[in-house]
């Protein structure tokens, strides 16, 4: 090759130059396509890999809790409903003068058998006596009422004694004065004590022994929708109201019959 003259090595030099300074100023092919070409929704970019951030420097997606975040729901205690005829055919069962070593156990078994929930009227002297029989009830779902410590008809005490067989009975919404005797000042000494009067629909008179038969029929025949029945685990030997009640929810389960507490 011919070695050019001196003369013109400048102009070689300045050409070579500007070449080198066009080629510098052009975009390459990479940096066009990424800044014209959209993003597809299925791309991974910005998805799987770190979250894009915003002016604040904060995620600019919520993120999601993690489990341990969630606090489960919490069941909130049904409001005392005393509108019983409202549900339908719904009936309350309760029993009285308990509990007692021998009859409560099987009222609970049969109960259990028959999916029933019912309401134990208990009496503070017998609670005293089998504190585990009242937890028992509990746990399987009764509600338990003060039926006072021992039995006294309320209507034939002073207000000082009246007062004294309420507060020494269980803890409780509910009172059931013994033989359902009652006034407006019992009334208002329970309401005192935050207790409401609960009295009954059906008297199924099991005190009496009539016979199984007869209070069988007592609850079928006093079956409506809210009826309150009476009955009694306590007080005695409670074989024929254990034997009628089991044939008696064997009957109203087939009739579309459900057993519910009281609001307790």
């Amino acid at each position: 090759m011919t070695k050019p003259p001196g003369k013109f090595l400048p102009l070689v030099a300045a050409l070579l130059c500007g070449a080198v300074l066009a080629q510098a100023a052009t975009p390459s092919d990479h940096s066009v396509t990424s800044a014209a070409a959209p993003v597809s929704p299925s791309s991974s970019h910005g998805t799987l890999g770190t979250s894009a951030t915003s002016k604040r420097g904060e995620p600019s997606a919520v993120k999601r809790p993690t489990q341990s975040a969630v606090k489960p729901a919490v069941a909130k205690p049904p409001a005392d409903d005393w509108n019983l005829a409202a549900h339908g055919k719904v009936l309350y069962l309760t029993f009285d003068d308990g509990p007692q070593h021998e009859w409560t156990p099987k009222v609970l078994q049969v109960l259990r058998k028959h999916k029933a929930q019912a309401t134990f009227f208990v009496l503070g002297i017998q609670v005293a006596q089998y504190p585990d029989l009242v937890a028992a009830e509990r746990a399987a779902g009764h509600q338990v009422g003060n039926h006072t410590w021992d039995h006294k008809t309320l209507t034939l005490l002073p207000d000082a004694k009246v007062r004294q067989e309420i507060a020494t009975g269980v803890k409780s919404k509910c009172l059931r004065p013994p033989t359902g005797a009652t006034n407006a000042k019992i009334a208002a000494i329970a309401a005192a004590y935050h207790q409401r009067q609960v009295l009954w629909d059906v008297d199924t008179k099991d005190w009496e022994k009539p016979g199984a038969a007869q209070i069988e029929h007592a609850i079928m025949a006093g079956a409506r929708p809210g009826a309150i029945i009476l009955m009694h685990d306590g007080g005695g030997n409670r074989s024929q109201t254990v034997a009628a009640l089991d044939r008696a929810l064997t009957k109203l389960s087939k009739l579309g019959y459900t057993y519910r507490a009281l609001p307790c």
